[in-house]
């Protein structure tokens, strides 16, 4: 039995859960008991202490109605099944928590935002729509909020300085306008048991005259996806008679549009360096001027969203998910393929949400007997473009996001909520089942610390300085739900072949600067909003410094390789 479902039946075993008629703290006390026992950093005092504040600031709003919505991953499965239930009784602030698929998110945000309508009393949305909020102000700034209105129902036990994302969810200004609820990177997935079986080893020193370790760039890891691809694995007792050498997506779905926009192009070395998101031109290939405002995507007005390097980009992803990858992985979304490699027939992965490690840690055909992983998860590799002081990863921050939209009272009431979801009370626990870190102080607690051996290096990266190098998408993209759905429109005419990957990104930057420049004239983002460069020759921009980039007279590169217990020594 998974960790969610004993939560949701212990859960269902608590008096006054189901419909609470009063919030007082025999709920909470029933809640710790059942729920979060010593899986905390608090202490059962402080644990009663938290929750009495909950009460005690949730009382005026006592019978209220409130709606709330995040994407369906297992984080939030947890909150809508075990937290909110739990935050109702404790409270009585009726709450629902609604799951959808994270483009529906965007899109309701999106009607709330240009309705001026309640949809919902406050989202789970990216911290990729920093760049929006900060330029609509359509978004609560929270630090105004809780120094203003917000004040009487802001913790004294939120402790902002524990979050590991904020910096993600702060704007140009200083402002927080988002409150971090997961986070969790894209990393390099692999098979360790098999990179270290003799055999295998030998094989591959063999024909490619290498070591068979973390491929370091992605030469190496075309070489380890094509000798994987249907080898013949039975000479290890339990494993199948033919793997392959690579797993991935491509589904003509919005999800196929983070594919792209979650750092897949800065990592092939499309954008300029500059952590956490490259300056002046970003891993969309949006170039911005000194005051922040964009000023192109195509590489006429100084963007990279078609320039040689992305092109480059898109024609790795689809050669590899056509040669390397299982047949039915083409026609898969994001949550499809995530699941995937537990199954036990899977390699290597590039580009792995560590989202699905919570699922894969109930995957038998990858996990020992003993509770250990036959799989790591170590940096991903980078492209022929990239150079040193670029992007290396993208990190998802699901984040609390409450609009001015929301009347006062229910966004005080949401806001207990986000607070309750991300409290120092129910995070080990939280973190323990959706394996989505947001608080150093739970990252780096002895349960973490005992569990490290079975989650295949999650907990050292979360615990090295390299996990702020894995960033979000940053302010460059102005409006981030009307250009997202671009990428995955376009994208998809490469990924079916009905365009090549040059006339897709062609059309791609085209359409997004066409969104950029009504937005200009609009003038709705005042002075951080599009100005437009105008257009020079491609020529004109490659002699200019960093991005965007002329294409290499040889994209081949030597492969390289690092040994995994070498490279997590380095996280320590």
């Amino acid at each position: 039995m998974n960790v969610l479902l004993r939560s949701t039946t212990a859960l269902s075993m608590m008096v006054g859960l189901a419909a609470p008629a009063f919030a007082d703290m025999q709920a909470a006390q029933d809640f710790l008991d059942a729920e979060i026992g010593d899986v905390s950093t608090l202490t059962r005092e402080e644990q009663e202490a938290e929750m009495q504040w909950f009460i005690d600031a949730a009382a005026e709003f006592e019978g209220m109605d409130i709606n709330v919505v995040s994407e369906t991953i297992t984080t939030h499965e947890y909150e809508a099944q075990v937290l909110a239930p739990a935050f109702s009784a404790i409270t009585g602030i009726n709450l629902t928590h609604d799951l959808i698929g994270e483009g529906d998110v965007v899109e309701r945000l999106q009607v709330q935002m240009q309705s001026g309508q309640n949809v919902y009393d406050a989202f789970v949305n990216d911290s990729d729509l920093i760049g929006t909020h900060w330029r609509y102000g359509q978004a609560r700034n929270l630090t105004e909020w809780m120094a203003g209105d917000g004040a009487d129902v802001t913790s004294p036990t939120l402790d902002l300085d524990d979050f590991i994302g904020t910096q993600f969810t702060t704007g140009p200004d200083g402002n927080l306008y988002q409150l971090p609820d997961q986070q969790f990177a894209n990393l390099y997935w692999f098979r360790y048991d098999w990179f270290n079986d003799e055999q295998t080893k030998a094989d591959f020193q063999e024909e490619y005259g290498y070591e068979l370790g973390v491929p370091v760039n992605w030469a190496a890891y075309e070489d380890i996806a094509a000798f994987f691809t249907g080898r013949d694995m039975s000479y290890i007792e339990g494993e199948p008679t033919s793997v392959w050498g690579n797993m991935d997506y491509g589904k003509k779905d919005p999800s196929l549009g983070w594919r792209y926009t979650d750092a897949w192009m800065s990592m092939a070395g499309m954008g300029d360096k500059g952590e956490p998101n490259g300056l002046p031109v970003d891993e969309w290939g949006i170039r911005v001027n000194e005051q922040s405002q964009p000023v192109g995507a195509c590489v006429d007005r100084g963007g990279a969203t078609n320039s040689p390097a992305a092109v480059y980009a898109v024609d790795k992803a689809i050669e590899w998910l056509q040669n390397y990858s299982p047949p039915q992985a083409a026609g898969m979304t994001f949550s499809e393929a995530g699941p995937v490699p537990g199954q036990g027939d899977i390699a290597q992965q590039m580009f792995m949400y560590t989202t699905f490690v919570a699922p894969l840690v109930d995957s038998p055909a990858v996990m020992n007997d003993d509770g250990t992983p036959k799989w790591r998860l170590a940096p991903s590799p980078h492209g022929v473009y990239w150079e040193e002081g670029m992007k290396v990863g993208y990190q998802d921050v699901g984040s609390w996001t409450i609009l001015k939209s929301t009347p006062t009272d229910r966004a005080k009431a949401a806001w207990l909520y986000a607070q309750f979801v991300t409290s120092k009370t129910v995070d080990v626990k939280k973190a323990d089942v959706g394996l989505t870190f947001i608080r150093d102080s739970t990252i780096n607690s002895e349960h973490f610390t005992e569990r490290a051996p079975r989650l295949g290096g999650l907990v050292e990266f979360y615990r090295s300085p390299d996990r702020v190098r894995w960033s979000p998408t940053g302010t460059n993209v102005p409006d981030y739900p009307k250009l997202a759905q671009l990428w995955w429109q376009n994208i998809g005419d490469a990924m079916s072949g009905a365009k090549s990957s040059q006339e897709a990104l062609d059309q791609l930057c085209s359409d997004m600067e066409d969104v950029m420049m009504r937005l200009e004239r609009a003038g709705v983002q005042g002075d951080q909003g599009p100005a437009l460069n105008e257009e020079e020759s491609a020529e004109y921009w490659f002699d200019q410094p960093g991005a965007p980039k002329p294409a290499l007279e040889n994209e081949d590169e030597e492969p390289q390789t690092v040994s995994y217990d070498e490279l997590v020594q380095s996280w320590q």
